[in-house]
């Protein structure tokens, strides 16, 4: 897929501020930078996200990836999984998100974070109320509520990436794991 959007030319400080941070610029900022007030707003926001711990830093990002693999944002993928490498994650759980239900890794709580995810991202969501009273349970109302607008950021984040055909960066090369493939629907359907 190629960007259906071109990359807009960013001013220098953004631009080497962003390299020397991720060794290169990103091109979702690349591309929403045609308008430099929305792209300042997003990554004022996507820094205010990435801040808040009410909630375990990986829970947010398989729950992010969990997104990611559902939309097919290879973007979002990529750049949690360098994320979780950088935030000292477990990799190995890492890399079996887009295939969690068929990966014996992944603990209760994970499992019903990662289920909550996709059914955020279903359309239309299809949330249950047992599901949110377990993660209300075990992560408090501040914490159900911190999880819920990240994923709702996940899902804004995949599929504008989606959409302006932005696709992985090569971030997650860097990583020893290889990122598992989201099974396909008749896989999940018979267990594979």
């Amino acid at each position: 897929m190629a960007l259906r959007i071109p990359k807009a030319e960013l001013p220098a400080e953004v631009r080497e501020a962003l390299a020397e941070q991720l060794g290169t610029v990103p091109e979702p900022v690349e591309v929403t930078y045609h308008h430099p007030a929305l792209a300042a707003a997003n990554q004022v926001f996507a820094a205010e996200v990435g801040r808040w711990d009410v909630v375990d830093a990986s829970l947010k990002t398989f729950a992010h990836m969990a997104v990611a693999a559902q939309i097919g944002c290879g973007w979002c993928l990529d750049i949690n999984y360098f994320l979780a490498l950088n935030q000292k994650l477990d990799l190995a759980k890492a890399s079996q998100v887009p295939r969690w239900r068929a990966a014996d890794v992944f603990t209760p709580l994970e499992r019903d974070v990662l289920t909550y995810a996709e059914a955020m991202t279903t359309t239309p969501p299809d949330v249950t109320d047992e599901l949110s009273a377990r993660l209300l349970d075990v992560l408090g109302p501040a914490g159900l509520v911190e999880l819920t607008v990240h994923i709702g950021f996940a899902n804004l984040a995949a599929r504008c990436n989606t959409a302006h055909g932005i696709t992985s960066q090569g971030f997650s090369d860097a990583c020893e794991i290889p990122l598992a493939t989201r099974p396909e629907p008749s896989d999940v359907a018979s267990g594979a």
